[in-house]
């Protein structure tokens, strides 16, 4: 399969780089020498200098007639009409990054009707939608609905006083409804069997029906056990103000701080209840004035990395460690540093817009991918094919790799835990916990004969 990617820049990048390693054969554009670069030198792709929104380059023989195109320049237009002009060069399938708001609330459906546009990517909407999801779940660092919400991922962190602890899962009894999928250890992804047990720091991702995760994860909650009352967002970019407006309407009490005026401006008009300050959100007498120490949560979003990460730790530190932290980072290889020195959640907007193109791209079946600690696994929700090598088998005789684990399954619109004697049949939307690399192979196990 060919997939042409307009726009060389981070999220370009990062979404060739994944599509690259599942073996799909890429090419990269750009009008910008300089922005190929690093593609042409660390990515097995091919690289073409060229404007993406010319008729000229559509009809270049490497990139007419490919199975899918992703627009992700910076301007909503350029990827527009990529989009426009790929289709009428046969170009079967487009992705479009779209980051003006107002397109995609109020013209979403006819931007998809007369531009044949069949992804929109909004990063920062995204993002928001993201970490209002996870803060809606207390002791969450991740939540995940799949199946039209009837399953639910959730990720926590086990902490030292945790219960969990040293127990092997086989005597925990886990609420019905509620399975221990994986375990992320020392940056090992551990499929967890009946004799393994938890430790201290692991990540650990339960899976199961909501109703019956949210009852376990508030068993779980420790230090947040409190309602969200209060919150301070450092950035009132797109995702700063599409993440106010939610918790806003929701009834938390949201304070934004931004260094530009009209900026702030846009997100006063926005708000009902919550504020917008234009300051410096690095000067430590506005946090303390703002009264950063009793904010339930602290959520850093600028565009710089780094200023994001000093103004977690700042408000870590203002607080005595009380108050949680969020850091929305651009570049991938941060999340585990955050990670390491005491940032509570960190979130990749590039890696979770790349991973909505990621489950497009393999379709056959393949409803959405979640990847998971910084691309390391995934989680994959999959629909079971007529002539899958799993249909019509229990679970414990189809010798799927260990690398993998079968989660849930929705059959019917009901929801159901598996065991080694389930058979999953044709139309079974199925969601699975898969280390990265084995993913390709994996999913041959639940598509149809080609």
């Amino acid at each position: 399969m060919r997939i042409i990617v307009v726009g060389a820049g981070k999220l370009g990048y990062s979404i060739a780089e994944l599509l690259s390693k599942e073996q799909f054969d890429v090419v990269v554009i750009d009008k910008d020498e300089s922005q190929l670069e690093a593609a042409k030198n660390t990515l097995d792709v091919l690289t073409i200098a060229a404007n993406g929104a010319s008729p000229l380059t559509m009809d270049d023989p490497d990139v007419r007639d490919a199975d899918i195109l992703i627009a992700v320049t910076a301007s909503d237009e350029v990827n527009m009409v990529a989009c426009v002009l790929a289709k009428k060069h046969g170009i079967k399938h487009t992705i479009a990054r779209i980051r003006d708001m107002k397109f995609i609330s109020e013209a979403k459906d006819y931007l998809k009707q007369n531009f044949d546009i069949d992804v929109m990517l909004n990063p920062e909407m995204i993002t928001a939608n993201e970490i209002n999801r996870i803060l809606m779940t207390p002791a969450a660092l991740n939540v995940e609905d799949f199946a039209h919400g009837k399953i639910r991922l959730f990720e926590t962190k086990i902490h030292r006083k945790s219960p969990l602890i040293g127990i092997p899962l086989k005597k925990i009894q886990l609420p019905q409804g509620v399975l221990a999928g994986m375990i992320f250890r020392d940056h090992r992804m551990i499929i967890p069997h009946g004799d393994d047990s938890f430790q201290s720091q692991d990540n650990a991702y339960f899976i199961g029906i909501p109703e019956a995760i949210e009852k376990f994860s508030q068993k779980l909650t420790q230090r947040n056990a409190r309602k969200l009352h209060r919150v301070l967002i450092i950035g009132a970019g797109r995702a700063g103000r599409a993440l106010a407006k939610e918790l806003d309407d929701q009834g938390v009490h949201v304070k934004v701080i931004d260094l530009d005026r009209e900026r702030c401006q846009i997100m006063a008009g926005m708000l009902n209840n919550g504020i917008a300050i234009c300051g410096d959100g690095t000067d430590i007498d506005l946090l303390v004035e703002e009264d950063v120490a009793h904010a339930d949560v602290v959520i850093c979003l600028t565009e710089d990395d780094k200023l994001n990460l000093m103004l977690a730790l700042l408000a870590r530190h203002l607080s005595g460690n009380r108050t949680k932290t969020v850091v929305r980072v651009s570049r991938n290889e941060y999340v585990e540093l955050m990670e390491k020195v005491g940032v509570d959640i960190v979130l990749s907007a590039r890696l979770l817009s790349a991973s909505e193109v990621l489950a497009f791209a393999r379709r056959g079946g393949v409803v959405s991918v979640s990847l998971l600690e910084g691309a390391k696994a995934e989680a994959v929700e999959v629909i079971v094919q007529e002539g899958a090598p799993v249909a019509g088998q229990k679970l414990m005789d189809v010798k799927l790799p260990r690398e993998c684990l079968v989660c849930a399954y929705v059959r019917n619109g009901e929801a159901n835990i598996p065991n080694g004697h389930t058979i999953l049949q044709p139309g079974d939307s199925t969601i699975l916990f898969i280390q990265k690399q084995f993913s390709q192979q994996v999913i041959k196990y639940f598509k149809g004969k080609e």
